[in-house]
């Protein structure tokens, strides 16, 4: 991969850990895991929950997003990502101050926002958004354009006026992704009753049962889950796993989910 020389673009942090830093295996493995996806014929929501664990982890769950962005490629031009800051303690939210973001698959542009301030911390070595990246290249092309915004520490109702703001800001063909993952190292069988509860709060609509120590991204969950109730959408369950599905380890394990947020069909 060559060097990044601009300091305006922000180079990949988690690859060769998160996902791998081979370009021809990144594509061919993500594209595996979208094949894998049956996506009927349904319409574009206006906002996805999506995992950001390591893509041998969490892929087959957020493939569930991303097969389904895919269909509806032609109609997307902006990606609005929110998700948390992991490693910089932070109150409220935080745009990037990038013009791109790299991956192993190239750069990623990234439209600037008047919504929120831009800060360089919580989104130097943040893999929440990064690991989202790739996918979203392989799925609906190098011509997409993200606007990424780390959420702290925040209140419920600021933040979903921060996401509605964002998507008004992005315009038609603009969608939301939000990343989360759901509990941390519980033996197998409470992770599946924590984060069976964790999503019957999302598909509830009631935001404030989230927990903190259910879902690592709570507060742009939080904000995201009172904005589909402030609009009139309804979160609609994908899929919902975790990491021993995978490795098969049950004694600590990672919950992962993925959710539509699709407006009332006619008639309902």
């Amino acid at each position: 991969m060559p060097s990044t020389k601009s300091d305006t673009v922000r180079p990949p942090a988690v690859a060769g850990r998160f996902y791998t830093a081979d370009p021809g295996g990144l594509r061919t493995g993500i594209t595996r895991l979208l094949d894998h996806v049956e996506v009927g014929d349904e319409p574009l929501a206006a906002a996805y929950v999506v995992p950001h664990a390591g893509h041998r982890f969490s892929g087959h769950v957020a493939a569930e997003v991303y097969a389904r962005l895919a269909r509806h490629r032609d109609r997307i031009s902006r990606v609005v990502l929110v998700g948390p800051s992991h490693h910089h303690p932070l109150r409220g939210h935080a745009a990037a101050p990038y013009t791109a973001w790299e991956t192993p698959l190239g750069r990623v542009r990234a439209a600037p926002t008047r919504i929120v301030g831009s800060s360089l911390l919580p989104h130097a070595q943040e893999h929440s958004l990064e690991v989202q990246l790739p996918f979203l290249q392989v799925a609906l092309g190098d011509d997409i354009e993200i606007t990424p915004v780390a959420v702290g520490m925040s209140q419920t109702p600021d933040t979903a006026r921060v996401i509605g703001s964002l998507l008004a800001e992005a315009g038609e063909g603009a969608v939301l992704l939000c990343s989360t993952d759901l509990s941390h190292y519980h033996d197998q069988e409470t992770a599946v009753r924590v984060d069976r509860s964790t999503a019957e709060s999302v598909r509830a609509l009631r935001p404030r049962e989230i927990s903190t120590n259910h879902a690592c991204g709570v507060f742009a969950l939080r904000g995201t889950v009172a904005w589909a109730d402030a609009t009139g959408r309804r979160p609609r369950q994908l899929a919902i796993a975790t990491s021993a599905d995978v490795t098969g380890q049950t004694d600590r394990v990672v919950g992962y989910c993925a959710f539509a947020i699709e407006s009332p069909r006619p008639g309902l």
